[in-house]
């Protein structure tokens, strides 16, 4: 009986340690394309259609969350999704992914992450826990959706995805 008692105790205590999170799902994306001209561009015409497409992948998502970084072209991608849901675009710090991925993890509700291509692969990688890691992505690629799971008992999964799986 001692043992079983010691034995529901441990079983306890390592419960209580597990990681909690709310379930949820969070989008990665890179920046739709861009006009070629400037340090803080705005979107080329192809990134525009692009943002727009975005807002309706993710409109039927429950989005409660919209984060960009604050640059122009950033911005214009999450803002067709952000006028579509009546929310806020709240800006982000690209160069502080341990501080993003916190508050990513304790909100409540699914999001989307709207950055660079030197960065988004590297917030898509705290997620993936055993396999390969995402490398940064080309210039020229803009067309990837990195799909984020959370679940509530702390693992996550990351599929990469593009605009035409949806």
């Amino acid at each position: 009986m001692r043992k079983l008692i010691l034995l529901s105790f441990l079983i306890l205590a390592v419960a209580a340690c597990q990681p909690k999170q709310q379930p949820k799902t969070i989008f990665l994306v890179r920046h739709a394309e861009k006009q070629l001209v400037g340090d803080d561009p705005e979107l080329s015409v192809a990134g525009t259609v692009r943002a727009k497409k975005l807002a309706q992948i993710l409109e039927t998502s429950d989005i409660r969350h919209i984060f960009s970084t604050n640059t122009i072209r950033t911005k214009a991608t999450a803002k067709p999704l952000s006028s579509a849901l009546g929310l806020e675009i709240e800006v982000y710090d690209s160069k502080e992914h341990d501080a993003l991925v916190k508050e990513l993890r304790s909100r409540e509700g699914n999001i989307l992450v709207v950055g660079h291509s030197n960065t988004i692969p590297h917030v898509a990688n705290y997620f993936v826990r055993e396999g390969e890691k995402y490398p940064e992505l080309q210039d020229i690629e803009y067309d990837f959706i990195f799909e984020v799971v959370l679940d509530s008992d702390g693992r996550s999964s990351v599929r990469r995805k593009v605009y035409k799986d949806y």
